[in-house]
């Protein structure tokens, strides 16, 4: 009977379960599968491995309502077919108290993506619209108080570099330049971080015959010099980092932070795909994760912790594109890990949409109930 009492503790108490190991990462919670589990069970998840930040590639109020009361950061995404109309200032506010305002008080809102690897991508038209979607969205957090709270940013793939090794002469395309720069003016007004999506992987991908794989994985290896600074790089990550930094600082800015928003590695790909294995996508993240935990920086920037959010939660079914695409997920959608990643998580089999007041008045009927089971 004790160890039914127990079970139905940790049921109970799954929701607001703080682990004693994390992964000390944020965590990208993508949704283009139809075999996902219910929000309120991805909650339960999340907090049975202490993950405190999550990114959304939208405002699903479903979501948002089911991490209610748990103190998870959210940052929530605008998506790319809203920012022409969302360049309109009243527009962006409605957005805002439609999606942010009836939620924020009791789930933790910390920042909008406006659009996602809007910069070199394949639509040529919405680049124009960056820049003014991100500007009204900001005044309207200004207008109804909250840009405390909640900034503004937007999320870059490395394909704005034109170079990026060695890291010091890291440089944005010629042609994103005039896009790139007012972004750079945003940040240093707004004090918001530079987004970047950096997949190492993509390296192997193009050059696995010329791409040494240990130095993508953080493996043991001989590493590269940057021939201007004398810096050391072990691994190819840290590397992309810095030329984002360089490129910046090129542009005349010095005290903008660059972040992580998405990084990871496939556990399956096509054909075509070298390197996309469950072996290797356990390393990345493995190694990944312990330098986390070390608080490390890059070689250019020590002091400054790298703030990584790993792509990407589960494995999604819907996306398109190459096998690799439906395959970065950390978890199965029936909860069982890909791989090990050295913590242990829980997907409860059943919802737990109750809230902690609830909790703790089924906890008391239960001692009520097994509490004279349990002395006999």
């Amino acid at each position: 009977m004790a160890a039914l009492l127990s079970t139905l503790l940790l049921l109970i108490f799954s929701r607001s379960f703080i682990g004693t190991l994390s992964l000390g990462v944020g965590i990208n919670y993508g949704q283009i599968a139809n075999n996902l589990p219910s929000p309120s069970r991805v909650s339960v998840l999340l907090g049975s491995l202490n993950i405190s930040r999550v990114k959304l590639y939208d405002a699903d109020p479903n979501v948002l309502t089911a991490f209610a009361n748990t103190n998870v950061e959210f940052i929530i995404g605008l998506g790319n077919e809203n920012l022409q109309k969302m360049q309109d200032p009243q527009q962006a506010q409605i957005w805002i108290q439609q999606k942010v305002q009836p939620h924020i008080s009791q789930t933790r809102i910390t920042c909008i993506t406006v659009g996602n690897e809007v910069l070199g991508g394949l639509d040529p038209q919405l680049p124009q619209y960056l820049v003014p979607a991100m500007k009204a969205m900001h005044q309207a957090l200004v207008n109804l108080g909250l840009n405390s709270q909640v900034y503004v940013t937007t999320a870059h793939s490395l394909q704005i570099l034109k170079t990026s090794f060695p890291p010091s002469n890291g440089a944005f395309r010629d042609d994103l330049i005039q896009y790139i720069q007012p972004i750079l003016a945003f940040h240093a007004m707004s004090g918001s971080p530079f987004l970047i999506n950096a997949y190492p992987y993509f390296a192997y991908k193009n050059d696995p015959k010329n791409v040494q794989i240990e130095y993508l994985l953080f493996e043991p290896n001989v590493g590269t010099v940057d021939p201007n600074t004398n810096l050391k790089y072990d691994n190819m990550l840290y590397a992309q980092i810095d030329a984002v930094y360089s490129g910046i600082k090129a542009l005349g800015h010095n005290d903008i932070q660059v972040r992580i928003s998405e990084t990871g590695w496939p556990s399956k790909g096509d054909m075509d795909e070298p390197g996309a294995t469950v072996e290797n996508a356990g390393i990345y993240n493995r190694n990944l994760l312990q330098r986390m935990q070390a608080g490390q920086g890059t070689p250019a920037h020590p002091s400054q912790r790298i703030d990584i959010y790993v792509f990407a939660l589960f494995n999604e079914n819907m996306k398109p594109g190459p096998t690799s695409e439906r395959n970065y997920g950390l978890y199965y959608p029936d909860g069982t890990p890909v791989y090990n990643l050295g913590v242990q998580g829980y997907l409860p089999r059943i919802d737990y949409s109750f809230s902690g007041k609830n909790a703790l008045c089924i906890f008391r009927v239960l001692v009520l109930l097994l509490g004279p089971l349990l002395i006999s």
